[in-house]
């Protein structure tokens, strides 16, 4: 089943974020839209990249009152660890989610049973809790953030633009369509 237009599960989680400890509900999210950031495992190799990428691009989706949620079934104590000691990681501003038991893995149907590892997803959340965007990669394929900010521009505008609709490769400020029976064929 699709977790698309499905409400997020309630969760509580342990974090770290801006080198503090805190803990973050499925509450806290509501009112914003957020990003949900999978990964397999700190201290690896296609991870921090990812990471790195997302840290890069934060301040963009802070302009966009986008909150970055990276999460792992490590945790928040291997994050800060990592965050530590690692120039890529240091670099992250947002939340890091520990997720030991899996529990928010599970809830986005990432978790990969037999290694206790989450699979690279993504997952685009609005204000009322209702998940936009899915991507699934396999493990050795990273994500780009540059992309993920293009669908967010694009959830969004489809929200505050209710009976329009973005088309292929789509960016701000270019033509969206209004489905109708006029533009059956046309396209």
């Amino acid at each position: 089943m699709s977790l698309i237009n499905t409400e997020i599960r309630p969760f509580k989680a342990d974090a770290f974020k801006a080198g503090k400890f805190v803990t973050v509900t499925d509450d806290d999210i509501r009112g914003k839209w957020a990003v949900f950031f999978f990964y397999p495992a700190d201290f690896t190799f296609v991870c921090p990249t990812e990471l790195e990428d997302l840290a890069d691009n934060y301040a963009e989706f802070q302009k966009m009152g986008v909150e970055i949620y990276s999460v792992s079934t490590d945790t928040h104590f291997s994050h800060k660890a990592w965050h530590d000691s690692s120039d890529a990681i240091g670099k992250i501003e947002y939340t890091m989610l520990g997720d030991p038991t899996g529990a928010i893995s599970r809830n986005f149907q990432v978790m990969i049973e037999e290694a206790g590892l989450a699979n690279r997803g993504t997952f685009l959340i609005d204000p009322d809790g209702i998940i936009q965007v899915v991507e699934i990669t396999a493990e050795g394929i990273g994500r780009n953030a540059a992309e993920l900010l293009r669908k967010t521009k694009a959830a969004q505008y489809v929200r505050a633009h209710p009976g329009e609709v973005c088309p292929a490769k789509w960016e701000e400020g270019e033509k969206t369509l209004a489905p109708s029976l006029e533009l059956v064929g046309k396209i």
